[in-house]
């Protein structure tokens, strides 16, 4: 295994990694946008107001994503195992 394999299996990891968090984590980014731009609307500093809505806009979006996210992953891994003999060599 050359470093240019160890380098190019790395870098396909972080593009899956940051693939895979993204809408999870621009999801959150918009609620907690949102809610804080409604709470300084509103004067209501209530930290559970901001907590509340990204859990559950989070969770709406695995079950949403949440397919696409597995089968991201799962192709990677196949690509990964199945060129395993060729970085052998």
């Amino acid at each position: 295994m050359t470093a240019d394999a160890v380098i190019n299996i790395g870098q396909q990891a972080l593009e899956v990694t940051i693939l895979v968090s993204a809408p999870l984590l621009l999801a959150a980014l918009v609620t907690g946008l949102l809610v804080s731009i409604f709470q300084a609307a509103t004067s209501i500093n209530e930290m559970t107001l901001s907590f509340i809505p990204k859990l559950l806009v989070m969770f709406l979006v695995m079950i949403l994503a949440g397919p696409w996210m597995l089968g991201t992953m799962a192709d990677y891994m196949t690509r990964l195992f199945t060129s395993i003999p060729e970085l052998i060599r």
